[in-house]
């Protein structure tokens, strides 16, 4: 048989899959300042980090409706014999309903809940474009996708909680305190639900080797055959002050409000410096985030003995006027 599958644009799967598996993606509205784009189409998760980072509002999202379903269902059911479609979690967004409510005007059309969302649901689209090339019936791959869906694992690691804060997820407060305290929440997809699960403390890559060693370790009903590693862009530009001056090395310095400055001879070439730059990226990225930290710190009044509830757990503040600033852990709370 001739069986098309189809995904909403929330699998995040990559171009080179989507064309390896011939798969047709549907993409979600992105709502930003009062004006729609389509998921990957018109608008990039780089837009979107951008445009947030750059004081515009967090953007929303919107399902695919009906009409849209129809309309890309239609030709679709008449050039197929079957077409196969994975939606994101019914509890994350109504494009589940809604593609099943437009599925009703067909009789080759099947919808399936991923109970999942980004690379979680796209394990389920992948592993059903494989068993329709493979020549499997549609509903032996309805089947076993409505199997599968229950199997699959996704969780991830907030470095921070910036944009949970920004979209009223958790109180400035509690973002701050988590960020000072370097607390990383583990969110972890169940049942087609998010919770939270385990809470790391620390660096964040040192928190990440961790988490993926608990989630892999002591493991035997992992298939190693397809795991996806997720994350969010990561293309973070660095500007910097270049001061020419009679010096050996080049030197780097990362003042209190963020800015980056760099003195090196004439003779060191831009290609040089930018080289250097980028080796230090991380370095550079990370100083900065602490001074914001800092700062934001500086523009809050705390009260002492405050009781702080952050991720489900309580702590206790201590002021001490005039100590360098710091956060420590009350575990008898």
């Amino acid at each position: 048989m001739n069986i098309k599958i189809t995904a909403d644009s929330t699998c995040d799967l990559s171009e080179e899959l989507v064309k390896k598996y011939d798969i047709e993606i549907l993409p979600l509205y992105i709502v930003k300042d009062g004006k729609s784009y389509k998921d990957g189409v018109e608008i990039t998760p780089s837009d979107i980090f951008e445009h947030v980072k750059a004081g515009g509002a967090l953007t929303s999202t919107a399902a695919v409706n009906v009409a849209d379903y129809i309309d890309a269902f239609t030709p679709l059911s008449k050039e197929y014999d079957a077409v196969i479609h994975v939606d994101i979690s019914a509890d994350f967004s109504s494009c589940y309903q809604n593609a099943c409510i437009a599925a009703k005007n067909f009789d080759n059309v099947y919808i399936i809940d991923s109970r999942n969302l980004s690379t979680g649901s796209g394990l389920v689209v992948l592993r059903a474009a494989e068993m329709a090339q493979a020549g499997e019936s549609p509903k032996d791959i309805v089947k076993a996708m409505n199997v599968l869906t229950s199997k699959v694992e996704a969780s991830f690691v907030i470095e921070k909680l910036d944009f949970l804060r920004k979209g009223g997820r958790c109180s400035t407060l509690a973002a701050l305190g988590a960020n000072l305290l370097s607390l990383r929440p583990c969110i972890e997809v169940k049942d087609g639900k998010m919770s939270v699960g385990k809470k790391y403390r620390g660096k964040y890559a040192a928190c990440i080797e961790k988490y993926i060693t608990e989630r892999l370790s002591g493991r035997d009903d992992i298939d190693y055959k397809r795991i996806f590693i997720t994350h969010s862009p990561s293309d973070r530009k660095i500007t910097y002050e270049l001061a020419r001056k009679k010096v050996k090395n080049i030197n780097l310095r990362i003042k209190p409000d963020g800015t980056v400055h760099v003195s090196a001879s004439t003779a060191v070439t831009i290609a040089v410096i930018e080289r250097f730059i980028r080796g230090k990226s991380d370095f550079i990225l990370g100083a900065i985030d602490k001074f914001n930290a800092k700062n934001d710190a500086k523009k809050l009044r705390f009260e002492d003995e405050e009781i702080l509830s952050i991720l489900g757990s309580e702590y206790m503040l201590f002021v001490y006027k005039g100590r360098k600033c710091q956060c420590r852990r009350n575990d008898m709370l």
